[in-house]
């Protein structure tokens, strides 16, 4: 699905957080949002699955103005993993990761064959399927995290949205989402704060700056040391991975950022 913004801008208390922005992300790619805090990030995510009406522009979905769609059809079309997403009941991961059905569901209708073998594929895709008995309270931060995510996926969405999607989570498991990103949802859009982590796993990245984008393109262009300092106010260097040849940035810590190691008293391990 394509999804474009047209002159998005939001205003709250006053304070313009998105300023008439043009965005526009391909059927079939994994956009990239990154920018500093305070940037309009998740002002911009939250836009697109209508958690919030923009004072003036349009976000098309497919074509379509956004706005027109109900409800039912925005849920149908877009999954959202929020950053204060969770659950207030003890819900099992089983029951949490099914709701992810309910826009296509009449009713209390139960879920099908299908769908119930949908939401094991996803258990399994996320590492949880041995916690499916298991109450989310009870659950880590990363393992939450993942069951989440698991009830986006089995929603079956035309259009993924990952606000900070790696919160919480071991490299092994940032790294197993990240890498599958294309086979979640036909377009995916993602907010990452690690630049290492969105040059390697986006297609094309969109930086904001105080609400405007200042850069678009694919990583290897948007990433530079001029960049990176103008934006995030840090000296990095860029260097190129070994392998995939995606960007690298290397960031040179700021005079009294650094905290030197205490001294070890542990002996070395032979």
């Amino acid at each position: 699905m394509d999804l474009e913004l047209q002159g998005v801008t939001v205003e709250i208390a006053g304070r313009r957080l998105v300023d008439e922005l043009d965005l526009s992300a391909r059927s079939g790619e994994v956009m990239g949002i990154v920018g500093p805090n305070g940037s309009g990030k998740s002002t911009v995510l939250r836009c697109i699955y209508r958690a919030l009406r923009p004072d003036s522009g349009t976000v098309r979905l497919g074509g379509r103005d956004s706005a027109a769609l109900s409800v039912r059809e925005t849920a149908q079309q877009i999954a959202a993993l929020t950053q204060q997403g969770g659950s207030d009941f003890d819900y099992t991961v089983t029951e949490i990761v099914a709701l992810g059905r309910t826009p296509h569901k009449r009713g209390n209708a139960p879920l099908t064959a299908a769908e119930e073998e949908a939401c094991v594929r996803a258990m399994e895709q996320m590492d949880i399927l041995h916690l499916a008995e298991r109450g989310i309270l009870g659950l880590s931060g990363g393992e939450a995290q993942r069951v989440l995510i698991a009830r986006a996926l089995v929603q079956d969405p035309q259009l993924l949205i990952l606000d900070e999607p790696t919160n919480h989570l071991d490299i092994r498991h940032q790294t197993r989402l990240l890498g599958r990103l294309h086979d979640c949802a036909p377009t995916v859009v993602v907010v990452l704060h690690d630049l290492n982590l969105a040059a390697s796993a986006c297609d094309r990245l969109a930086v904001l700056d105080h609400g405007r984008l200042v850069a678009i393109g694919a990583p290897s262009a948007v990433l530079t040391s001029e960049l990176i300092e103008e934006v995030f106010g840090v000296e990095a260097s860029v260097v190129r991975h070994p392998l995939s040849g995606r960007p690298q940035i290397l960031f040179t810590l700021a005079p009294g950022d650094f905290v030197p190691p205490r001294p070890s008293a542990a002996r070395p391990i032979p």
